[in-house]
């Protein structure tokens, strides 16, 4: 039964053009064949914020991979929702809700990106939960948060037995070290990148990686990317198969590892 009042909080909304574009990319990319296997796929947008112009964005990149993919943003301020309702089409609509994710049946895939930031890491915890018990079979949800513009990026993926990896995605130019990304990590682990948890231990032997491929950096900054994640995929585990991951999303900015290997200790 659905609740009478969306679950969750009103967040502060900020938002902008292109901002989700890596997160979009990678979710068109790597579970595009997941997105082709269903027919008429639900894809949930949730708290997309003041703007409509992301979940927007969303409906185009889906559409080109799944052209009846059908789109869904769903907001928590009637405000917002009244706003984004002019530029429904065919395929694409805005409602009222939270959490609880008021939709006619089980999405596929839900895009949670910058609404978990507010809560608490037990309340954070929860709320993946509650998400996770709304999936439609073999569905996906790809929870994070990013900067103001978008150019660092980190994110979750989740399916129904719990969160399966980590990703973390940014522009060549928005850096100094790859642990600058920490202040993007999903609540459940931002408090955690502290000594003796895996996902300190991770960003410290990427920044390792980093200062040791710094000779490559004369052949570009992607050249040292490459080759710093290529280093750390010796003793982590980070997919090197093109569909999870390898040279071809490394390139891009992105390395994804699994979760298992940084989930919070104890």
């Amino acid at each position: 039964m659905r609740s009478r009042r969306p679950v969750g909080e009103i967040t502060r909304g900020t938002t902008g053009h292109n901002r989700l574009r890596r997160s979009d990319r990678w979710i068109t990319f790597v579970h595009g064949p997941l997105l082709r296997s269903a027919d008429r796929p639900l894809i949930v947008d949730l708290g997309y914020g003041a703007s409509h112009i992301t979940t927007l964005e969303l409906f185009r990149r889906i559409r080109r991979v799944s052209p009846d993919a059908e789109v869904v943003g769903i907001e928590i301020d009637p405000a917002r929702v009244a706003a984004a309702r002019p530029y429904e089409t065919e395929g694409l609509s805005f409602r009222l809700g939270g959490f609880e994710l008021p939709v006619d049946r089980p999405p596929l895939i839900v895009r949670a990106f910058n609404v978990l930031r507010q809560y608490g890491e037990a309340e954070a915890w929860h709320y993946w939960d509650l998400l996770r018990s709304r999936l439609a079979s073999g569905g996906m949800i790809v929870e994070g948060t990013c900067s103001e513009v978008g150019h660092r990026a980190v994110w979750t993926a989740l399916d129904a037995s719990g969160p399966r990896t980590l990703t973390l995605s940014a522009r060549f130019d928005a850096f100094e070290r790859p642990s600058d990304l920490a202040d993007r990590l999903p609540k459940t682990l931002i408090h955690r990148n502290v000594p003796g948890e895996p996902i300190h231990a991770f960003l410290r032997d990427f920044d390792h990686a980093w200062a040791v491929s710094a000779p490559l950096a004369s052949y570009g900054v992607r050249q040292r990317w490459v080759a710093a994640v290529e280093a750390l995929a010796a003793t982590w585990p980070i997919p090197r198969r093109p569909r999870l991951g390898g040279r071809s999303r490394w390139r891009l900015g992105e390395v994804t590892v699994s979760w298992d290997a940084i989930a919070p200790a104890g």
